[in-house]
């Protein structure tokens, strides 16, 4: 085993080690020598090789969304580390605990010139939730602190320098992992490194204070109140956004799916599932934009109690629908930090969400509602509608993602990408054996694929990705690395360019719509699935996806991509129609 000769860099790794932070994502560069060194030659750290920083943060996202603990990101200097910022955003606004650390060059060096060198203090300031800018070691390479900084050391003793350098670093690094690990936050810790820079030791020359991380004590929160509102409501709803699989009790679930006065309404990205919840909401709430009387129906629709829980919402009908139909109460459950999605959030109720239910439920109320029976056959009304609606239509992106949806074996991890693949998705019933994900904290289509596969290599079941073209195309390089499992899947919906274009306000048949809007293209994923190692399969037609898909996920020794031409011109049309069939 190998420790570098840097101090600070032993530091690192044992404050690491002592919090059980043991997945190491590196993307290669010699600033970041000295961590790379020790890392992978420590065996308990698992090392992941990622050349493209980009693609190497998203896929340390996805192992983190899959493991709930934090994984670590590392690079060298300089323009590398902004590579790493989409996935910072997405983890601050997801709530996944990324921890990013930084190679950089010495404070004397920067600002003068020198290669390789940005401003790398505090770079992520707006979407961070820790940084951490270490104090160089003066112990390491000292007679250029001394040429550079003599004032470091103003003629005192080196190790007593030293000693205050390893104090100061050792509380941040205490601090911030602190953070990471009781936020579920990402943090950032940047630390610079002198040359020599790959010289290493056989065991450590430092013993850094570690401190523990302190137990989260419940608070105990009087929900009395609450509760006597909820009791005396006749309209309740109940809104989950990004929510973990098996987190609700089943007991719990029962009591809110047969509950007169409430609807709960869930998304694909929720892994709740119920026959009586409203799992396609925007089936819901379209027709009601097309009623003859919209502000009547909204009114009957309007609850007197909104409930939420969960990360972030991906409907944008239902975010319009309650901003200008506000609850009296909204109140959110659980979780870190709660956002005020509709403008109305009274309270955060920092509980569990079993418990706040459990308070809720802790008697029978026998209240009589008709909220849940009205539109519960308006759902049932639609579903009939939309089983009708797909045996008229033409092969479509929606077609196609009724197909693939009702192909998708039990207990797979589906992760989808974002824009019109997740739309699509959230009109349709989903497995309810399957665990899905979406990196929905941006909602940017940028790392969707790399963070699929980090999130595949941490799951011990099968993975299905599902994407577009634009987003597939983007994150290319996610496909170079040697962790792709045989039996890792992806889908790409090719409608040749960004189809959900032609759904937004403001689409026209012109060049500039096609160029600067849609980016038509004519792309083939036929070329990078022979680079990287894929076995490829193309269907055009309903009849060629259906047999496709018979086979799709077989054991193939080798991980397999369906690409699926859809006709780009008619999407559209089709996606809108659905809405007015339904109405």
């Amino acid at each position: 085993m190998k420790y570098s000769a840097i101090p600070t860099a032993q530091s690192i790794v044992l404050h690491c080690q002592a919090k059980n932070i043991s997945n190491i994502v590196i993307s290669p560069g010699s600033r970041n020598a000295p961590l790379t060194i020790a890392f992978a030659e420590n065996p308990f750290f698992t090392c992941y090789s990622i050349v493209d920083e980009r693609c190497a943060a998203f896929f340390a996202l996805g192992m983190a969304q899959q493991l709930k603990e934090p994984v670590v990101v590392l690079c060298t200097s300089g323009s590398a580390l902004l590579n790493y910022y989409p996935a910072v955003a997405e983890a601050y606004f997801s709530n996944i605990p990324l921890l990013v650390i930084s190679a950089d060059r010495p404070v004397y060096k920067l600002g003068i010139g020198d290669g390789q060198t940005i401003n790398q203090r505090n770079v992520f300031e707006n979407h961070i939730r820790y940084s951490v800018n270490l104090k160089q070691d003066v112990s390491h390479a000292t007679p250029k602190v001394l040429r550079y900084r003599s004032e470091w050391l103003s003629d005192r003793d080196v190790n007593d320098v030293q000693q205050e350098v390893q104090n100061y670093n050792d509380g941040e690094l205490n601090l911030a992992l602190e953070i990471a690990l009781t936020t579920n936050s990402p943090v950032h810790i940047n630390a610079p490194f002198e040359e020599p820079l790959y010289e290493t030791l056989s065991k450590p020359s430092i013993s850094p204070q570690i401190s523990a991380i302190p137990t989260n004590i419940d608070s105990v929160i009087d929900l009395e109140q609450h509760r006597n509102i909820w009791k005396t409501s006749v309209r309740k709803m109940v809104l989950v956004g990004v929510n973990t699989s098996n987190a609700i009790k089943d007991v719990i679930l029962e009591k809110l799916a047969n509950d007169p006065s409430v609807m709960v309404l869930t998304e694909t990205t929720s892994n709740i599932h119920h026959p009586n919840f409203f799992n396609s909401i925007d089936s819901l709430v379209a027709p009601i934009e097309m009623h003859a009387d919209t502000e009547l129906e909204f009114k009957k629709l309007k609850p007197e109690v909104l409930i939420t829980f969960g990360g972030l919402i991906v409907s944008k009908k239902v975010k319009a629908f309650l901003r200008n139909h506000a609850p009296e109460h909204h109140w959110h459950i659980g979780g870190q930090f709660a956002n005020d999605t509709f403008f109305c959030l009274e309270e955060h109720i920092k509980v569990s969400v079993n418990d706040f239910f459990d308070e809720m439920y802790s008697d029978n109320m026998g209240l009589k509602s008709d909220y849940f029976s009205h539109w519960n056959l308006v759902k049932q009304n639609y579903e009939v509608k939309r089983e009708a609606y797909l045996r008229e239509i033409p092969f479509s992106d929606f077609l196609a993602f009724e197909h693939i949806l009702a192909s998708v074996p039990n207990d797979y991890m589906l992760q989808l990408a974002n824009s019109s693949t997740i739309r699509y998705t959230q009109l349709f019933n989903v497995n309810p054996t399957l665990k899905v994900f979406c990196n929905r904290g941006t909602s940017g289509i940028d790392g969707s694929t790399s963070t699929a596969i980090g999130a595949s290599i941490v799951n011990s079941t099968p993975t299905l990705f599902i994407t577009g073209d634009l987003s597939f195309f983007y994150d290319s390089n996610a496909l170079w690395n040697n962790f792709l499992k045989p039996d890792f899947r992806i889908i790409v919906i090719n409608n040749n360019g960004g189809g959900i274009f032609r759904i937004l306000p403001g689409k026209e048949n012109s060049v500039v719509f096609e160029t600067y809007f849609e980016t038509r293209h004519t792309l083939s994923a036929e070329h990078l699935c022979s680079m990287y190692g894929f076995n490829y399969l193309t269907a055009n037609s309903s009849e060629e996806l259906e047999e496709e898909l018979s086979t799709f996920f077989n054991e193939t020794g080798r991980p397999q991509l369906l690409e699926i031409t859809t006709p780009t011109l008619k999407n559209d049309k089709i996606l809108i129609d659905y809405f007015r069939f339904i109405s």
